[in-house]
């Protein structure tokens, strides 16, 4: 499975307008596209910062797509008056404990690692990190995502509420400490948003 990831640092201001498009006139169009898995947006209200995910079945699906996203993306980056960012990946894994509801956030960590054990990552996350993330307080589910090329991950986990991601901080960032240093792996970026968006049908991978 695949994922595309557009990037709109907006104008604060603006983004109830941009959730509100993205909610009623994206994810019905994108929802009736070929191979389409799914819609996720993450929105930080302070920066103005939003983040919407597609997800697609295959790449063949994430390539027909491209046009007919980039004219919504377009329309979105006009609305929020802000320019837009693309990232491609491909979803090496998925595991939800249990569905979201209104008021979850995400910490979303971006990082570095060698192209060559992207392969060795992923079954290591599979099999040590993951028990473990289960145990954070608030925990929903977490996703890892993949440019292999450039040697890129993005590893989304999602809580119940600001509450509850803010009382596994410290414990998810020791996890997230031995895990790089076990992989040899280097976080780029950590980050918190809102989940206003979660409409995935993408079938897990655990």
């Amino acid at each position: 499975m695949y994922a595309r990831s557009s990037t709109i640092r907006g104008n604060p201001e603006c983004l109830d307008a941009g959730i509100a498009y993205v909610r009623d006139k994206v994810m019905p169009a994108v929802g009736q596209m070929d191979g389409c898995v799914g819609l996720s947006m993450l929105v930080d209200r302070e920066s103005g910062r939003c983040i919407t995910t597609t997800a697609w079945a295959d790449s063949e699906a994430l390539r027909r797509s491209a046009d007919a996203i980039r004219v919504l993306r377009l329309k979105a980056a006009e609305i929020m008056q802000g320019e837009s960012e693309v990232d491609e990946w491909e979803i090496a894994v998925l595991h939800r404990m249990h569905g979201t509801h209104d008021g979850a956030c995400v910490r979303l960590i971006w990082s570095r690692a060698d192209p060559a054990r992207m392969d060795e990552m992923v079954d290591a996350f599979r099999m040590s990190m993951i028990p473990r993330i289960e145990e954070l307080p608030g925990f929903c589910s977490v996703s890892v995502m993949l440019d292999r090329a450039n040697g890129r991950a993005a590893t989304t986990v999602t809580y119940d509420d600001r509450d509850e991601m803010n009382r596994a901080q410290e414990q998810g960032m020791a996890l997230r400490m031995d895990f790089h240093r076990q992989m040899g792996m280097e976080a780029t970026e950590v980050a918190e948003f809102e989940l206003v968006l979660a409409h995935l049908r993408v079938p897990e991978t655990v």
